[in-house]
Order: structure tokens, then C-alpha cells, then sequence
């Protein structure tokens, strides 16, 4: 995999400037090994639970990002570092978290590329609430299920098809 999203950005302008492709704000932390990712979107919307995102995880990623809006909260965890494993061994290229993370440490031992605004140690509800594959916003970027997610040291894209 190599790309560089400045390359994207600049190579893409009428993208840009139609909305086809949006970059994410740059309020996200990097976890996990990989800095640099890709792949298809799959969506959740969530609120301080995080049953719905280990139900995901725990299905076959087949290299797609899993973007969670989470409504930004910062007032608990939506990902630790039982769920990177997960992501990772069920073959996710990462995970977007409009929210936080714990066990930063386990995460970042991790083959997964993660983003997410902060770290928190405490754990969120597990009651099951939310949605799935729906039109999520992150950081006032609408994100639909089967766009496509390019991640690295400079920035978060996303783009409504598949970047040459």
C-alpha cells in the first residue's frame, strides 16, 4: 500500500472541490502500528456503547476501516485493546472513532492503523444501542458505508470511490 494523502489531495482537486472527497479535521491521535491505511468504509453510529462495535469487529474485516461515530464523547472508551485484536486478527485495515480509546498501549501493539480523538479509561455501556452501515457524520464529514478511508501521518480522507 502506498499513497500519501497530500499526493491524494493534490492529485484529486475536482474532487475536492465537488465534495467527492473530504478530509477529516485534524483532531485525530494515531494508535495501533499501521500509520498508514486504507479500504472500504463500514459504518456505526453509537453513543457511549460499544457493543455494536465488538459485534463488528468480530465478523470478517476482508481490509475494510471501520468508522465509528461515537458523537464525539469523550467520557468514556468506544475501543481498548481487546477490540484491536479483534479488528486485527479478523482482518480490518483500521478503525476511525469519532470518540475515545484505552488501553493505548495494547492498541498500539496492534497490526490495525486506528485514529480516534482521545484516550479515556473508562470502559462504555454494553446494551447493544446504535446503528449499522448508515450515513455517519465525523467531525461534520459525512461518511457512507462503501466509501473508501486513506490514512496516514498527514491526514484522514474520504473519498466516495476508490483513489487511484
Amino acid at each position: 500500500m502506498s499513497f500519501a494523502t497530500t499526493d491524494l489531495c493534490d492529485d484529486n482537486i475536482p474532487l475536492l472541490e465537488d465534495g467527492r472527497l473530504a478530509v477529516l479535521p485534524p483532531s485525530f491521535r494515531h494508535f495501533g502500528k499501521r500509520v498508514r491505511f486504507s479500504g472500504r468504509v463500514t459504518t456505526l453510529k453509537v453513543f457511549e456503547d460499544n457493543a455494536l462495535v465488538r459485534a463488528m469487529l468480530e465478523t470478517q474485516g476482508n481490509g475494510n476501516v471501520l468508522v465509528v461515530d461515537g458523537g464525539g464523547s469523550l467520557r468514556c472508551a468506544l475501543v481498548g485493546g481487546q477490540l484491536a485484536l479483534l479488528a486485527q486478527d479478523n482482518g480490518w485495515a483500521g478503525i476511525i472513532v469519532d470518540g475515545c480509546v484505552r488501553d493505548s498501549e495494547e492498541v498500539n501493539s496492534c497490526e490495525i492503523g486506528v485514529r480516534a480523538l482521545g484516550t479515556h479509561p473508562r470502559r462504555s455501556v454494553k446494551k447493544g444501542a446504535g446503528e449499522r452501515n448508515v450515513r455517519v457524520q465525523i467531525c461534520g464529514v459525512p461518511v457512507n458505508p462503501g466509501d473508501w478511508i486513506y490514512a496516514d501521518a498527514d491526514g484522514v480522507l474520504v473519498a466516495q470511490q476508490k483513489l487511484a
